[in-house]
């Protein structure tokens, strides 16, 4: 038998994106796989709100009390009185202070590294410090992406062979929750570019915007939807759009339910990720996943996760973005292999995938 303790936190929110949607389907996953000789014990700061999989015998929900230092201090304190684990994992970069216990945490990117202003500076703080303290006290580090990992290893100084690459996986059935037939009503007689992603400078947004302007003098058309909730200093996106005069022609969503994402993805032109930065980019998978042709920044972990399945350029070069937009306007045959290639490209990623490569992980590291 083994116990394993989780940090289950990213995934106890009403709004799943990025780290939450990670943290959320390992523990679909590990729930399914719950045993008598496979228990969980998922720490909470919150009792679980309705998206989290239902408690068995083997899978159980240990409300925490405390808010400030959370995770360095109450939990810590409940790890070391109450029951025992055999081993603990961090799903999103901090692992707790003080245990005995072995550790393995996730580390998604470090962003926080190569974009500083583009956080708050009590999270960059916390980004530093903290994630610094994990990669080193834990006994294994998962990394979402090669990218991931050679930065790790860059920036830390590890050891390669602590340091295990699992890829995420992504969403399979987006059509469980209701679709914002407005939104879907109002893009009906318009082609449009798409972009899935929170609103900060990281993700590039304003190249895109930028592209955009180019491309829709000659394809009056064409719209561009940007959704996604608000992040980091996301003003400057808005006046972008508002100062080249686009204000009819870009569509801000904000945050879409699971099934409006899946009608945006199936009914756009293209998808574009115009990012500097990302350490893996589920986004990517889901729009292959809904025949969406793909058109990604060459940047980071975005040609390791999208392969042959999509058009890429440099992120800070608007010119071969709208090369890239209109190469795929003017050749359907492009198109069609995009959205084949695609296809063939997802069946390497899945949560079932990523959750038992973790669970062997935490087996190990346990010993």
């Amino acid at each position: 038998m083994i116990s394993i303790g989780i940090d289950g936190n990213e995934a106890n929110v009403k709004e799943h994106v990025g780290v939450s949607t990670y943290t959320q389907n390992l523990l679909n996953e590990f729930r399914k796989k719950s045993s008598s000789n496979l228990i969980f014990n998922v720490y909470l700061k919150d009792k679980p709100n309705d998206s989290m999989p239902s408690e068995n015998k083997f899978f159980k929900y240990r409300v925490v009390a405390g808010s400030f230092l959370w995770s360095q201090l109450f939990l810590p304190v409940k790890l070391l009185t109450g029951e025992k684990n055999d081993v603990f994992f961090s799903p999103a970069h901090y692992i707790p202070r003080f245990i005995t216990t072995p550790t393995a945490v996730t580390i998604h990117d470090l962003s926080f590294f190569h974009y500083p202003n583009d956080f708050l500076k009590i999270d960059l703080f916390k980004l530093k410090n903290w994630t610094k303290y994990s990669v080193h006290k834990a006994k294994k580090i998962i990394a979402v992406s090669n990218t991931t990992k050679n930065d790790l290893i860059k920036i830390y100084d590890l050891s390669s062979e602590k340091i295990q690459v699992i890829y995420n996986g992504y969403e399979k059935e987006l059509g469980k929750t209701k679709v914002d037939q407005k939104l879907i009503k109002r893009l009906k007689y318009n082609p449009y570019l798409l972009y899935v992603g929170t609103l900060q400078p990281r993700k590039n947004i304003s190249t895109l915007i930028d592209a955009f302007s180019e491309f829709v003098k000659y394809n009056k058309e064409f719209k561009l939807v940007i959704a996604g909730k608000k992040g980091w200093l996301y003003e400057k996106i808005f006046n972008k759009v508002k100062n080249l005069g686009l204000e009819r022609n870009v569509i801000f969503t904000g945050y879409v339910t699971n099934a409006t994402l899946k009608e945006l993805y199936k009914n756009a032109f293209c998808f574009v990720l115009p990012s500097l930065y990302e350490g893996f980019g589920i986004p990517l998978l889901e729009a292959m996943n809904e025949g969406c042709p793909v058109i990604a920044s060459d940047k980071s972990s975005l040609p390791e996760v999208g392969g042959n399945a999509a058009l890429y350029f440099d992120p800070n070069n608007i010119n071969q973005l709208v090369s890239q937009i209109n190469n795929l306007k003017k050749h359907e045959d492009l198109r069609n292999t995009l959205i084949a290639n695609g296809k063939e490209r997802i069946k390497l990623f899945s949560w079932q995938k990523c959750a038992t490569e973790t669970l062997e992980l935490l087996k190990h590291t346990s010993i």
